[in-house]
Parts: structure tokens; C-alpha cells; sequence
């Protein structure tokens, strides 16, 4: 190993150090409102820069890369249809949170449909949320597993727990107006330590970056970006639109993203926000996906036999081949990677959890009462987590970044159809049954996802299911409809 345990460790706890700083000089005044709203004093391109980390995470940092040779480049189909998707939050979904004055987003169908809706809405995120953290966070503390833990003796549960009562404690003051200012940390750190891998690899081949690319682009397929076979998963016209509305659903419809927008205080800085934040994401994909390129390249420069899990590929490298230098610019990357996913994880779940089903802000108790019942809340979530990670572990069997992706495809769905159905329809048309159908659409798309190729002569499902599951779920709310008076 090129990098000690105790080494990793100083590593990790100096990291730690910091961001405990932030916290304290971030939260001071803080009350349980600040929790939640931030005080809406957010710098808007403190925002966008912070988001880069929690929209990427340590899937993005680990697992894009791992995509190329399998993939290619396909993944920037999707990147294109992200920015999109961030241009209709910004113009049709952002002036009416902003409208509303909403803290939980999911207070739009509560305004439209009323309690039951407003209900399931946030129990879809809440189960969204906590499934995809948990995936990130799993990815995460494998690797500190592999570079701290095991070397040390230490098992993976005790990794698991530790990481999360740091997050816990660190944001349990100040919740999304410190987590504005740790993201900008960690964004940085995670783009530095792609961009010094990079140069790392170069260096380390004796090469130039223009000609590994060229080397690259002429003997592999590693830089294809469009594709065309209309059956298979990465066609074009899939991606595109899926990776719109992906970005729709768990950014748009999503608190955890949504929560740190509406700190912003004006409705124009936060639309300015979120535009010039699809460009830059746009380009950050690209650079991970370049990562790949020189980490594959790298590989059969010195004939590497590569892991089965094409998320162990840039771990493997990092930590045995790239010397003292490269395993700590990875470890650093993984330690902001793991943090950024997970904070604002807790912290949106607590809120959506206290602020739609506690009605707390609304709440006559005493400032201590609402804090302790905070507390709890922010404790138990970070508990939670730490169970489904252990969950996660048992059954990933796949690419990371696949796995919360199709995931998503299933719980986000009926989020989708939910929020459509209220933006786009008279509200004298007013749905029942909604628990029922948010259920059946996804168990429906699941069943046409095993059997489409037999059904749709070949045709086989991407993330683009998703809009298939919102459709469902608008379909059901509309044929379930009654008329009222306005």
C-alpha cells in the first residue's frame, strides 16, 4: 500500500478538523428556523459552486470514471439532457416554491391536492433519499474501509457508524446554512483531486495528455459520446431525455437539492443559480469521464488486470500503483466525496420529516422543545442510514451509479406524475386513490421493464423508465379524478 493507515487517518481527521471549523463559525446564531431555511442569506454562487459536490458525490467521483469502458463517453447524452432539466426547474418549478414561500417543497401538493398527496410526496422522498445516501455512503466507506479501517483492524460496521456521527454532529446546529459553506469545501477538493490525477497519470507514463487522448481515440471506443441503435440502453434520444428529467425529479422534486436553492433569497439570483450550475455540471462530468479515459489507459500501459467492479478501478489504481501522492489525492477526494453526500442528506431529511409530518415550524412549543424534538429527528435519520448502508452492502452487486439511477426510476417516478399532474392541470380536477397509484405505477414498470423485450420486439428500458413511471402515475391520477367547484 502507498499509503500507510495511520497516514490515511491524519488524513481523514485533519479533514475532519476542518469541516468542524466551518460548522462552528457558520452556525453561530443558528435556531431551529436557521435549520431549515438557512435564513435565506445564501450567496447564490456559494450555492451553485457547493451543489457541485452533492449533485456528484462519490458515485460520480468513483464510479463515472469505472463507466468509460463499458460506455464510452454515452454518459454526456445524459449531461446534455441535464442542462434541460435544470432550465425548466429554474423557470417553471422555482417561481412556484418561491411563490408559495415554501421550506418543505412537498407544501405545493399539500396547496394543491391537499394532506394525503402532500403526505405521500414526502414519504416518496424520504424513502428516495435514504436509499440513495445510503448507496453513495456505502461506495464511500468501502474505500476508507480499504485505506483506514481493515489495515487497523476495524470493522466495516464501526466505519459505518463513525462517518455518520460525524455528519450528525456537524450539521446538527447549523443544518443547511453550514452545509452551503462545507460544499463549497468539498466540490473543491473532489475537482482538484480529478484534475491532479490526471496530470499524476501523464507524469507518470512519460506521455503528454494530447497524446494518451489520441492513443485512446484511435485504438479504443472509450470516447464515443452519441450512439444510435434505437434498441439498445445508451441510444441517443434515451439518455437526453431521461437525464432531463432525472434531473427534474431528483433535483426539482427532490429537498435535499431544492432545500439549499431556497436559501437563496431572491426567485432571480436562485434561476441564476441553477443555469449557470448546468453548464459547469456539464463540464464536470466531462472531466470524470476524461479521468477514465487516462485511469483505462493507464492500465494497459502497465497490462493491470482490472477488477470485475468497474467501481473498484480507480480505487485500485489510486491506492497501488499511483504511489504516496496519488492515494492521497484520492483519499481526499473519497473523505469530501463521502461527507458532501451524506450531510445534506440528514439534514433534508430531517427537515422534509419535521416540517411535513411534525408541522414543526408551525408548531406552538418552546424553542427547546422544537430543538430536542430536531435533535431526535436529525439523530434517528443519521441511525437509519447507517442501517440501510449496512443493507446496501449485502445486496449491491452492480456499478454504483447504475444502481441509484435505476432506483430512482422506480421512487421517483410517482413524484414526477404528482407534481406534473398539479402544475399542469385545472385544479378543479382533484385525484384519489393516490398511496394506491403511487404504488401500482412502478410495480407495473417493473413488470414491463422484465418483459419488454419480448413485448416491444427487442426494445429494452434505460433510466428513460422513469418517464414511463410518471406517466403511469399521471394516468391513474387523472382516471381517478373528480371534478369540483374552483
Amino acid at each position: 500500500m502507498s499509503i500507510s493507515a495511520i497516514e490515511s487517518l491524519g488524513l481523514f481527521l485533519a479533514y475532519v478538523v476542518l469541516l468542524f471549523v466551518i460548522s462552528f463559525y457558520s452556525s453561530r446564531s443558528s435556531s431551529t428556523t436557521t435549520f431549515f431555511t438557512g435564513d435565506k442569506n445564501s450567496p447564490w454562487y456559494a450555492v451553485t459552486f457547493g451543489m457541485i459536490g452533492t449533485t456528484l458525490s462519490g458515485i460520480t467521483f468513483i464510479s463515472l470514471p469505472g463507466m468509460v469502458k463499458a460506455a464510452s463517453f454515452s454518459y454526456l447524452q445524459m449531461g446534455l439532457g441535464y442542462i434541460v432539466g435544470y432550465v425548466v426547474i429554474a423557470y417553471v418549478l422555482m417561481p412556484l416554491y418561491y411563490s408559495n414561500n415554501l421550506i418543505s417543497i412537498y407544501g405545493f401538493l399539500n396547496n394543491r391536492f391537499g394532506k394525503t398527496a402532500y403526505k405521500t410526496g414526502s414519504s416518496l422522498f424520504i424513502l428516495s433519499r435514504g436509499l440513495q445516501a445510503a448507496g453513495k455512503l456505502f461506495i464511500m466507506a468501502t474505500v476508507l474501509q480499504t485505506f483506514i479501517y481493515e489495515p487497523l483492524g476495524v470493522p466495516f460496521l464501526v466505519n459505518a457508524f463513525i462517518l455518520l456521527l460525524i455528519i450528525s454532529l456537524y450539521t446538527l446546529k447549523g443544518g443547511i446554512k453550514t452545509i452551503v459553506w462545507t460544499d463549497i469545501l468539498q466540490s473543491a477538493f473532489m475537482l482538484i483531486a480529478g484534475v491532479l490525477t490526471i496530470v499524476l497519470i501523464t507524469n507518470t507514463m512519460s506521455s503528454s495528455m494530447s497524446d494518451i487522448w489520441t492513443k485512446a481515440t484511435v485504438d479504443t471506443n472509450y470516447t464515443q459520446v452519441l450512439f444510435w441503435d434505437i434498441n439498445a440502453p445508451n441510444y441517443f434520444w434515451k439518455q437526453f431525455i431521461a437525464g432531463a428529467f432525472i434531473v427534474i425529479v431528483m433535483t426539482g422534486f427532490d429537498q435535499d437539492m431544492m432545500q439549499k436553492n431556497l436559501t437563496i433569497k431572491k426567485l432571480k439570483d436562485a434561476q441564476k443559480n441553477m443555469v449557470i450550475f448546468s453548464c459547469i455540471l456539464f463540464f464536470t462530468l466531462a472531466l470524470f469521464l476524461l479521468l477514465g479515459v487516462y485511469l483505462y489507459s493507464y492500465a494497459d500501459f502497465i497490462q493491470l488486470d482490472l477488477p470485475s467492479k468497474s467501481d473498484k478501478v480507480f480505487p485500485l489504481i489510486a491506492q497501488q500503483k499511483l504511489g504516496f501522492v496519488g492515494a492521497s489525492i484520492f483519499l481526499l477526494g473519497v473523505i469530501a466525496a463521502a461527507f458532501s453526500s451524506a450531510d445534506s442528506a440528514i439534514t433534508s431529511l430531517t427537515t422534509s420529516f419535521c416540517v411535513d409530518f411534525l408541522n414543526l415550524t408551525e408548531s406552538k412549543k418552546t424553542d427547546v422543545a422544537k430543538e430536542n424534538v430536531k435533535r431526535i429527528t436529525h439523530f434517528s435519520f443519521a441511525f437509519l442510514l447507517f442501517i440501510l448502508v449496512i443493507i446496501f452492502e449485502s445486496i449491491n452487486n452492480t456499478n454504483a451509479l447504475d444502481t441509484i439511477l435505476k432506483i430512482a426510476s422506480y421512487t421517483y417516478g410517482p413524484l414526477l406524475g404528482l407534481f406534473s399532474f398539479g402544475i399542469l392541470m385545472n385544479k378543479k380536477y382533484q385525484p384519489r386513490y393516490y398511496v394506491l397509484i403511487c404504488l401500482l405505477a412502478p410495480t407495473i414498470c417493473y413488470f414491463i421493464k422484465t418483459y419488454s423485450t419480448e413485448l416491444l420486439n427487442g426494445y429494452k428500458f434505460g433510466y428513460e423508465l422513469l418517464l414511463l413511471n410518471g406517466c403511469l402515475t399521471f394516468l391513474g391520477l387523472f382516471l381517478t379524478s373528480r371534478k369540483v367547484e374552483a
